[in-house]
């Protein structure tokens, strides 16, 4: 079945997306395929409890979970915007489901050591990381553009049910049945995915203009934004403090079921029930919350209940008290998560978001990686409770010394403005011809430079933003008031593709630069691509002959 054409349809309400019987389809087997996530996870995480007791093995599948997704998660939203992403989500599916099969026969044989539950985890955390760029970037395919906003907040919706449902039906499955079938259980869940995938017709991309991004540029542009995107580096360095400290939880979580509240493996699975309820609830909360905290407060407000979540998990409290502690604990972590998230996902243009979200997700996990092996590590050294208490002494301690690094408003038009001409050209370049260097001649007031200047500088973001590898401002020697604006873009192709970058607010910041000009034209710009000087020459001697 083929994706809707985008409308300018009002939305109906938050579950009009799921009227549309493509989303409704993927939505519904993405819960599916998640609850059978969850369910391996709980089985993996316990069964490492049962081969060995050091804090540090239970503290490597988090590790091995999230590892993949921080070396992978930039190629991954590369791959996902040059590939047939239906075609992709379904390999990642087969992968995935090749993975909790060798755990089923694993466990089912009696072989499954602490090495295949670590080694396996990882190849399951190289299917998510290559899974969840893609997962994010069909959403715009299946629903008209006023309702994208309502399936966003679905998919976050989904994935907090799975999370309230997988983990407590994992853990009954396990303590019941045993691993093996917990894990058969996974195997089921993944071919409703594929089915669904295979039911969906997902109309075959075209490319006319021919400037579609290969691998290694779409990388190289990629890098290139996220190095100039001062905004995006706020929310990075945000998610970093968080996660780093709230990871403290998460990796001794299994420990603190087994050992400090003497739970079973369906006490373990409760836990993490209740800490998917408790996302659920924070989502029906959130609006509320937003009306009275902006985006710096919401992360705020998490990170003390984290902390203080993990301070009272220190007392070893009785096990209906864990479970209220652990529903708290969700409600701050879907605050943290979604806003965090929603304001990397405001910041970022359409072209790049793929790439941009890749980057939110690699900092995100490298920091739950890092994390989980360096409390699992003190847990180690100076035992669990101790760990807990220092893991929320810090995360409070940074939440409020970051309070002050103010998160992007993320209000800025990020459409494309396509107000650029096009260039004049002699003849057709060839895409591949380059580096390139644009041009562009002011005429600034002498008294008007200081401020020309400034405003140059933010406009230099914009150009790296979008695709420049270089960028200068130079004045002519023989008449002050002309300036001369230049950037470096490394093909003519690229070059291309910047001109259908720009966006409104980008737009913006040019309309500032250009109000210094006095002449009595627009700025003018030249465009010059590098010459070969061997291939010149041998051009110059057939002319002579």
């Amino acid at each position: 079945m083929s994706s809707p054409t985008p409308a300018a349809a009002a939305p109906q309400g938050s579950f009009a997306p799921l009227r549309q019987p493509v989303f409704a389809v993927l939505w519904a087997a993405t819960v599916l395929g998640n609850i059978g996530s969850f369910m391996r996870d709980v089985a993996s995480a316990w069964m490492v409890t049962e081969l060995s007791p050091s804090p540090t093995a239970v503290a490597l599948i988090q590790t091995a979970a999230t590892l993949p997704i921080f070396l992978l998660a930039i190629p991954a939203g590369v791959l996902s915007d040059i590939l047939d992403r239906r075609r992709f989500l379904i390999f990642v599916q087969l992968v995935l489901a090749a993975v909790s099969g060798t755990l089923l026969v694993l466990a089912q044989t009696g072989t499954l050591t602490v090495g295949y539950l670590i080694g396996l985890t990882f190849v399951g955390g190289i299917g998510a990381a290559l899974m969840g760029p893609t997962w994010q970037s069909i959403v715009p395919e299946l629903v008209p553009r006023a309702e994208l906003k309502n399936a966003v907040a679905l998919n976050s919706l989904g994935i907090n049910v799975a999370r309230a449902i997988g983990p407590a039906a994992g853990g009954l499955l396990l303590a019941s049945f045993g691993a093996a079938l917990t894990y058969g259980v996974d195997v089921l869940s993944y071919a409703f995915v594929i089915a669904a995938l295979l039911w969906w017709r997902r109309p075959a991309a075209s490319d006319e203009s021919g400037l579609s991004e290969h691998f290694l540029g779409a990388f190289k542009a990629g890098m290139r934004y996220t190095r100039a995107s001062r905004e995006l580096h706020v929310v990075l360095l945000r998610a970093v403090v968080f996660f780093l400290f709230a990871s403290a939880v998460w990796a001794l979580l299994p420990l603190v079921a087994r050992q400090m509240l003497g739970g079973s493996a369906g006490f373990y699975g409760l836990l993490l029930g209740a800490v998917g309820a408790g996302a659920i609830l924070g989502a029906v909360l959130l609006p509320r919350m937003r009306a009275r905290l902006d985006a710096d407060g919401l992360v705020l407000l998490a990170s003390l209940i984290a902390a203080a979540v993990m301070a009272g998990l220190v007392f070893a409290p009785p096990q209906w008290l864990a479970v209220v502690l652990l529903l708290l604990l969700g409600v701050g972590w879907i605050i943290a998560l979604t806003t965090l998230n929603g304001v990397a996902q405001s910041i970022l243009p359409n072209w790049v978001r793929g790439r941009g979200l890749a980057v939110y997700l690699t900092v995100f996990n490298g920091a739950m990686a890092a994390g989980s092996l360096g409390w699992g590590l003190v847990a180690q050294q100076i035992g669990v409770p101790m760990t807990l208490l220092a893991g929320a002494l810090g995360l409070a301690l940074v939440a409020i010394g970051f309070h002050r690094v103010r998160l992007p408003a993320g209000e800025a038009d990020l459409q494309p403005s396509n107000h650029w001409p096009e260039p004049l050209l002699a003849e057709p370049v060839a895409h591949d011809r380059g580096p390139v260097m644009v041009q562009v001649e002011y005429r600034v007031r002498k008294e008007d430079r200081p401020a020309f200047v400034q405003a140059m500088q933010r406009l230099s973001l914009e150009r790296r933003r979008d695709g420049a590898y270089a960028w200068g401002i130079t004045e002519d020697t023989g008449d002050p008031e002309r300036l001369m604006e230049w950037f470096l873009v490394e093909s003519w192709a690229e070059h291309m593709r910047q001109h259908h970058r720009v966006s409104h607010a980008d737009a913006d910041l040019q309309a500032e630069a250009f109000r210094f000009h006095i002449g009595p034209e627009r700025p003018v710009v030249h465009h010059f691509l590098a010459l070969d000087a061997r291939s010149a020459a041998a051009g110059d001697e057939a002319a002579l002959t």
